[in-house]
């Protein structure tokens, strides 16, 4: 995530954790939105405190006071930052690692910006990064507008991020809002344009968490352990030593050279040498999930090979000892290309059409007419227990009627139960 926002001009900054209760209230409809979710600080050791402070459940009423500040002039607009720090929600609901949780590892930009148009740039260059980041991890998403009643409190409109997992339910990875001039006018955030005007900026924000990591595990994962994308696999490639008495030094000496080989080619490479037997060494690294497991045993030596086996679908092989660095990162690549082809394939398959609210499947992902409403969502989710996740993102071809007053409507809807 660094690398991706580094790179497109984002300055990472680390803002206060605790924000005074005067600064947080200044956006109505952002406090409503939090207010059962927060928690509050209200003493100093014995002493009551005059002002409360609110321990952030999301960072744009700490940031944005210092944003007017910064912001003076169009010259020093876009304005992208991000920051990386731990946000704290009172989740109400039982809670679950990496999933649903009240203290969360939470990724957040923040971005200024001088018209409306630049502002939605930024969102398109959001999905952009969105993309490389979720094909490094192989991660089928869909991107859906939420509903008026259930978008980010302050925004204009909000993109969910969401991802089908095994048990057939979604989960938000994240989200993206736009907010127009919604936070920029209570926190008097205005710059002086060409003209000697001034105006309030257009604002973004894009948000992401430990929920990226939840997703990973619960998408590729197997009852083996973790399946890790090669993308970002801390180890890629393990190299398990197959000795005998007659071969323990060369086999050892062979691997090492094998490592450094690897390793400056750039593939994430271990060693293991531990004092264990091979197939103790293969079920630890399985449950870790590393992606390739090579094997070298005195025949392989002789024989110019080394085997290799894919955590991902259990296939074996061996690739010429001459030529293994560009082997493994082939084989890599492989890997990548075969899990985010599955995991959109699941993902696809859990789509259902329906046009009858007789029958309604309870693992699917449901998709359809809705005319817009917040009466007919409501009552949709009211009576079946699902969650409307919102319309997409990008226009899908759709002509049908709302499930809910029949009424004719372009507009596809998708529902889901939700984690």
């Amino acid at each position: 995530i660094r690398e991706e926002f580094d790179a497109t001009g984002h300055d990472e900054v680390c803002f206060p954790l605790m924000i005074p209760e005067t600064e947080f209230a200044k956006e109505k409809d952002h406090i409503k939105g939090f207010d059962e979710e927060v928690y509050w600080v209200t003493h100093a050791g014995a002493n009551e405190l005059d002002v409360r402070l609110v321990v952030r459940p999301t960072s744009e009423t700490a940031m944005y006071p210092m944003f007017s500040l910064w912001v003076r002039s169009h010259q020093d607009l876009p304005l992208k930052t991000y920051q990386i720090v731990n946000t704290f929600r009172y989740e109400t609901k039982q809670t679950r690692p990496f999933i649903r949780v009240r203290e969360i590892h939470f990724f957040e930009s923040h971005t200024c910006h001088v018209s409306e148009e630049d502002a939605q740039c930024q969102i398109e260059e959001n999905i952009e990064i969105l993309a490389r980041i979720a094909k490094r991890i192989c991660l089928p998403y869909t991107l859906l507008v939420r509903t008026e009643w259930d978008k980010f409190p302050g925004a204009h409109y909000t993109v969910g991020i969401d991802t089908s997992m095994p048990n057939g339910r979604t989960l938000q990875m994240g989200s993206i809002h736009h907010y127009r001039t919604n936070f920029s006018i209570p926190y008097n955030i205005t710059y002086e344009d060409e003209n000697g005007e001034h105006k309030h900026v257009h604002q973004t924000t894009f948000g992401m968490s430990e929920r990226l990591v939840g997703a990973l595990i619960g998408v590729h994962g197997d009852d083996k352990g973790l399946v890790m994308p090669p993308g970002i696999a801390p180890i890629q490639a393990v190299i398990i030593p197959i000795i005998s008495k007659n071969s323990a030094q060369d086999v050892a000496a062979y691997c090492a050279r094998l490592r450094d080989r690897l390793s400056a080619a750039g593939v994430r490479t271990k060693l293991d040498d531990r004092d264990a037997r091979p197939g103790s060494k293969y079920y630890d690294w399985e449950i870790k999930g590393v992606p390739v497991r090579l094997e070298v045993g005195a025949r392989d030596i002789e024989n110019g090979v080394v085997s290799f086996c894919r955590r991902d679908t259990g296939e074996k092989g061996t690739i010429s000892s001459d030529s293994v660095e560009p082997g493994v990162k082939m084989l890599l690549d492989v890997i990548s290309e075969s899990m985010l082809a599955k995991a959109e394939e699941v993902q696809k398959s859990r789509v259902q059409d329906i046009d009858s609210l007789e029958g309604i499947p309870e693992d699917k992902i449901l998709r359809f007419g809705w005319c817009g409403s917040a009466e007919c969502g409501h009552k949709f989710e009211d009576e079946h227990g699902f969650k409307i996740l919102g319309t997409p993102y990008v226009p899908e071809p759709f002509h049908g009627r709302c499930i809910i007053c029949g009424a004719e409507t372009d507009n596809p809807a998708y529902a889901a139960h939700t984690m």
